[in-house]
C-alpha cells in the first residue's frame, strides 16, 4: 500500500463512511465498523496464549508472532481497518434452533456438523464481498491500498472486532453481539484511508458462565482462555493426526466442529438468520445419520463437500472424525449394525482412519471383570 496519510484532500470521510455502510448492506453485509491499527494491549495476552501452548499443532499461529497484534506491519501503510459481520443462520432455522441443537448431540447415531459449515464456505462468500466492497470504495474516492482477509492471515479478527463496536470478547473467546449473538463470521478489509474510527462497546458476560459449563472437553479453561488442544473444533478440524483418546469420547457424534458454547449462550436468541442463500443446508448433509456418512467413498465426499468449508480436512480426516463418532454411538446404542459397517471398512482403510476404527470398534466390547 502507498502512504495516504495526506488522503483527506477533497474526501468527505463522514459521508463516506455513511455510504460505505449503505453499500455493505447491499452486499448482504451484515455491520461494518472501523478499528485502527494500533492492538498494542492485545500483544501480551496473545504472547501468553502462545507461551502456554494453547495453540496445540496450529503452528501458524505461533510462526507470524506479534505481527498479529501490528496490522501495519503485516499490511503497510494501513491506516484503518473496515471490519465486517456477516451473519450465517439459515433463514428456514426454527425458532427453537439452541434447544434442537443442543437435543441432537444426544442423539448418537445422528450426524452433527457445526452450523456454520452447512452451506457455503464463508471465506469465499465473504471475501467476495468484501471485495465488491472495496470496487466500490474505489469506484467514489479513486485508488485505494487495501487487502481483503477472512479468516486468511496472521490477523486478530476478534480484538479489531471489538474495538470497532461488532461486539465484545464473549468468556468463549468469540466475538458477541447484542443484537446477534455469536452466530456470525468476520472479516476485515485494511485501507490506506484514515476514516472515522466506530466505538467500541462494553461486554455483558456478567456472571454467566453458560459456555464453559457447556464445553464437552472443559475447552474453556477459564472466562476468556480457550486451549484450542481440547476443543472439539480444533481435534475435528485443525488436527491433521490421531485424536487423543482421551478426548474422543466427549467428541459423541460431532463430526465436524462443535456449537455447544454457542448453543448455551443467552445471547443467541438474538441471533440473526442471514439474507443469503449460500448458507441454506446443503442436501445430503443436513440431518444425516453417521451410517449414511460413512457410506460415502472419496468421489461422494468431494461431490457433497464442493464449495464447502468442511472439504479442507479431506477424505482421511473425515473418515477419522466419523470412526469416533461410530464408536460412540455402538457403546451408547449397542447397535450392530454400527460395528458391522467399522469392521467392514477396516482391511481396506489407511494407517490413521484404521487406528481410530480399531478403537471404535473396542468401544462395544464388555469391559473385563474386575478381580477381587
Amino acid at each position: 500500500m502507498g502512504d495516504r496519510q495526506g488522503q483527506g484532500v477533497g474526501v468527505d470521510v463522514q459521508a463516506l463512511w455513511g455510504q460505505l455502510q449503505g453499500w455493505a448492506r447491499e452486499l448482504g453485509v451484515s455491520q461494518i465498523g472501523v478499528a485502527d491499527v494500533d492492538l498494542g494491549d492485545a500483544a501480551p495476552g496473545l504472547l501468553a496464549w502462545l507461551s502456554a501452548g494453547f495453540h496445540g499443532r496450529m503452528a501458524y499461529m505461533a510462526a507470524h508472532g506479534l505481527k498479529r497484534a501490528r496490522p501495519a506491519e503485516l499490511v503497510p501503510g494501513t491506516l484503518r481497518v473496515i471490519t465486517a459481520r456477516m451473519d450465517y443462520l439459515p433463514t428456514a432455522l426454527s425458532e427453537g434452533w439452541q434447544a434442537s441443537g443442543l437435543a441432537r448431540v444426544q442423539e448418537p447415531q445422528q450426524a452433527v456438523v457445526s452450523l456454520y459449515a452447512h452451506g457455503r464456505d464463508y471465506h469465499k462468500v465473504l471475501r467476495q464481498r468484501l471485495q465488491r466492497l472495496a470496487d466500490r470504495l474505489q469506484a467514489a474516492v479513486g485508488p485505494v491500498g487495501h487487502r481483503v482477509f477472512t479468516d486468511s492471515a496472521p490477523v486478530l479478527e476478534v480484538a479489531l472486532a471489538t474495538r470497532s463496536g461488532i461486539g465484545w470478547r464473549g468468556k468463549h473467546t468469540l466475538a458477541l453481539s447484542r443484537e446477534a449473538g455469536s452466530m456470525f463470521f468476520l472479516g476485515e478489509l485494511f485501507v490506506d484511508l484514515a476514516l472515522p474510527l466506530t466505538p467500541p462497546v462494553s461486554g455483558h458476560c456478567g456472571e454467566c458462565t453458560a459456555c464453559l459449563d457447556a464445553c464437552p472437553t472443559a475447552a474453556i479453561v477459564a472466562p476468556y482462555r480457550l486451549d484450542a488442544r481440547r476443543c472439539i473444533s480444533y481435534l475435528t478440524i485443525e488436527l491433521d493426526g490421531p485424536i487423543p483418546e482421551e478426548f474422543r469420547a466427549a467428541i459423541g457424534n460431532r463430526i465436524y466442529g462443535c456449537d455447544d458454547c454457542q448453543l448455551a449462550c443467552p445471547w443467541n436468541k438474538f441471533a440473526q438468520r442471514s439474507p443469503l442463500p449460500d448458507f441454506d443446508p446443503r442436501a445430503g448433509l443436513d440431518g444425516s445419520t453417521l451410517l449414511q456418512l460413512w457410506a460415502w467413498d472419496e468421489a461422494a465426499f468431494l461431490r457433497h463437500t464442493e464449495g464447502s468449508a468442511i472439504r479442507r480436512i479431506g477424505f482421511a480426516r473425515w473418515r477419522r472424525n466419523l470412526a469416533v463418532a461410530l464408536g460412540n454411538a455402538w457403546r451408547e446404542t449397542g447397535d450392530t449394525a454400527l460395528a458391522a459397517a467399522l469392521q467392514a471398512a477396516l482391511p481396506q482403510a489407511e494407517a490413521l482412519v484404521a487406528e481410530h476404527i480399531t478403537w471404535a470398534l473396542a468401544q462395544g466390547e464388555p469391559a473385563p471383570l474386575r478381580q477381587v
